[in-house]
C-alpha cells in the first residue's frame, strides 16, 4: 500500500474551519484548536436558533392577532375557532400581516368569525333555581292530584 501524504488535505480542512472563525474575538478566529471548538459550538447554536426563531415568530403572531381580535371584541381563541367553523384557512403569520398592516380587512375577518360562533352557539340551558326559590318550593305542601270527573 503507498504512503499517503496529508499535507495538502490537512492545509485544506484548517484553512475551512479558521474562514468559517472569520470574525471570531481573540484566539478563537487565529489558532486551529480555539477556532474549531467555537466553530463547532457556533453550528449548535445556528441549528438550536433556527428552532428557536420559529417558536418566536409564532409567539409574535399570536400577541398580534389578540391585540387585533380584541379590539374586534373576541379573545385570540375564540377569533381561531370562528375562523375554523366559518372555513377561513389563513394561517397566523397573514393573520398578523393583515392586522398589522389592514386593520379593515381583519376586521372583516373578525366578523366572519364572529358570525360562525353566533350561528353555531347552543341554545342557553335552563337556569337553575335560585336559593330563595327552592326554599318557598319546599314550604308549598304538595296538594295531591284529584282525579277528574266525567259527567254521567
Amino acid at each position: 500500500m503507498p504512503r499517503v501524504k496529508r499535507s495538502v488535505h490537512a492545509r485544506k480542512k484548517r484553512r475551512k474551519v479558521l474562514g468559517q472563525a472569520k470574525g471570531y474575538w481573540g484566539l478563537k478566529s487565529k489558532t486551529y484548536r480555539h477556532a474549531k471548538e467555537q466553530v463547532e459550538h457556533s453550528l449548535v447554536y445556528a441549528y438550536r436558533d433556527r428552532k428557536a426563531k420559529k417558536r418566536n415568530f409564532r409567539r409574535l403572531w399570536i400577541i398580534r392577532i389578540n391585540a387585533a381580535a380584541r379590539r374586534e371584541g373576541l379573545s385570540y381563541n375564540q377569533l381561531v375557532a370562528g375562523l375554523r367553523k366559518a372555513e377561513v384557512t389563513l394561517d397566523r403569520k397573514v393573520l398578523a400581516d393583515l392586522a398589522v398592516s389592514d386593520p379593515a380587512a381583519f376586521a372583516k375577518i373578525a366578523a366572519q368569525a364572529k358570525a360562525a360562533l353566533e350561528k353555531t352557539e347552543k341554545p342557553a340551558k335552563a337556569e337553575k333555581p335560585t336559593e330563595p326559590e327552592l326554599v318557598e318550593q319546599a314550604e308549598q305542601p304538595e296538594q295531591p292530584e284529584q282525579p277528574e270527573q266525567q259527567p254521567a
